[in-house]
């Protein structure tokens, strides 16, 4: 099966600045055009987040450059794209989101079975101190690997 499941692009930053508790896989509705910019990998998700608006879901801020290729139809590359998820899920993820604290941000975008989806995470910002917290872990971390392979 070609191309069954291709990672696109992922969010780096979103782990670190936020801790996620729940992931939630959705669908979006594109335009041609946005779907082979995806392709090439003209996106940028750094700055996007997902809000909840009268019942549907909606990505903000996800920007996908226009494609080189279109012509005067090609689509607008900063617009709100609705995401493709279950009427429960909304509303669980409703609920979570009035709660103070918590954001939807994407993971990442990928191909599954021909289809763009994007993986969406319910995440809580992480102070300060959480953050390096982190970064000290993860030194550690690859400190012991070295030595572990320095000395076999």
């Amino acid at each position: 099966m070609k191309d069954q499941f291709k990672d696109v692009i992922v969010n780096k930053k979103a782990r670190f600045n936020y801790e996620i508790i729940d992931t939630f896989e959705a669908g979006m509705v594109l335009k041609g055009t946005e779907v082979k910019s995806l392709r090439q990998k003209k996106v940028s998700i750094q700055e996007s987040y997902a809000r909840i608006i009268n019942g549907e879901a909606f990505i903000v801020g996800l920007n996908i450059s226009p494609y080189d290729m279109g012509n005067r139809f090609n689509h607008e590359p900063d617009r709100d794209r609705k995401l493709l998820l279950k009427k429960m899920e909304i509303k669980r993820l409703h609920g979570k989101l009035a709660e103070k604290g918590y954001t939807l941000v994407p993971l990442k975008i990928y191909f599954k079975n021909g289809k763009a989806k994007i993986l969406l995470g319910l995440g809580k910002g992480k102070a300060q101190y959480d953050k390096r917290k982190t970064i000290r872990d993860r030194d550690a971390k690859m400190d012991m690997a070295r030595e572990i392979k320095k000395y076999g």
